[in-house]
């Protein structure tokens, strides 16, 4: 008989990877150090971004979704802002960074994520590429958790465990778990996994998602780097969801993509479609919230690749 005066949640199994620590295949992963860049405090990030953004009002808004009736073969890609992304198939609805914070410590949402999260269709799985707070968000995750599995990368079951969901399955570098007719591959990245400044042992890394004859690309946080060759010549991917924006952090470190190293990772892989992200929700970087989208449009433009570039809005699904 269930207590009814228990509030926290049963703690879910952590089924660790396989692999023995520090055994690669192939490309590895590349972690970025703490220390700062060059010239990092001739900047005052408090005074030119932080303060101002806190004044700026929310754009957009929410409505209830519409998500279409999927034919055989067809995916369904919603996005709700920075990361975050529902993935739907006929059989399956499946969640990547999900974050419906309004504020990550001191950073402000800056534009709503198009649906509520009690909007979600029930999700049979969901998936987060690192611990730090932009992507792991435990409110949220709390509010997701269903008895039903997440995917993790490595030693970073812990800080998901105690959410309710039925079991954490961790994964090293290009390890798979396979729930229902979905494959989930962790690919490596150019990132660092900290969540606080002790546990530097935490994963990082991208997701590849194979389900329905389609491969969707889910890249996580990175710098460019060669692994993006590696990852499209083991998958074949159909969609590519790349960042665009934080790429001139306060620190001044090698830590994200700009629009051109993105669309460079695009072609590197030979993906048919890119789906940009990582921009317009969070103000962590000093660049404005519009200029990402518009580097990336007008460097493909020149390289004649604008076609397969889809620029998603917060909350409106589509079909690929």
């Amino acid at each position: 008989m269930p207590n009814p005066f228990q509030t926290r949640k049963p703690k879910a199994d952590i089924k660790k990877s396989a692999k023995p620590d520090g055994e690669e295949d192939g490309q590895a992963a590349r972690k970025v150090g703490l220390k700062p860049g060059n010239g990092w405090q001739k900047r005052n990030f408090l005074t030119e971004v932080l303060i101002p953004s806190i004044f700026e009002p929310r754009a957009g808004g929410h409505a209830p979704p519409n998500f279409p009736e999927l034919r055989e073969g067809e995916i369904c890609i919603t996005w709700t802002g920075h990361a975050s992304f529902l993935i739907q198939t006929r059989e399956q609805n499946l969640l990547i960074d999900p974050n419906w914070a309004k504020w990550l410590k001191v950073f402000k949402r800056m534009k709503h994520p198009g649906l509520r999260l009690a909007d979600l269709p029930a999700i049979d799985l969901v998936l987060v590429t690192h611990a730090h707070f932009d992507h792991l968000d435990r409110k949220t995750l709390r509010g997701v958790a269903a008895d039903q599995p997440i995917v993790v990368p490595f030693e970073v079951g812990n800080l998901v465990h105690d959410l309710g969901f039925r079991s954490v399955h961790e994964l090293h570098y290009w390890e798979s778990y396979e729930c229902g007719p979905a494959k989930i591959t962790l690919t490596p990245a150019h990132h660092w996994g900290a969540r606080v400044l002790h546990d530097t042992h935490r994963g990082f890394g991208g997701f590849v998602i194979e389900v329905g004859g389609r491969t969707i690309f889910h890249c996580g946080d990175t710098a460019y780097f060669e692994g993006f060759r590696e990852i499209g010549e083991r998958h074949a991917i159909d969609v590519a969801l790349l960042p665009i924006g934080a790429y001139d952090p306060p620190s001044g470190r090698e830590v994200h993509m700009n629009p051109e190293e993105a669309l460079r990772a695009f072609v590197d892989l030979g993906a048919q479609r890119m789906v940009p992200m990582h921009y317009g929700t969070f103000r962590l970087s000093y660049e404005p919230l519009h200029e990402p989208p518009e580097r990336l449009l007008a460097s493909a433009r020149e390289q004649g690749l604008a076609e397969r570039i889809t620029i998603m809005t917060e909350g409106e699904p589509l079909v690929f």
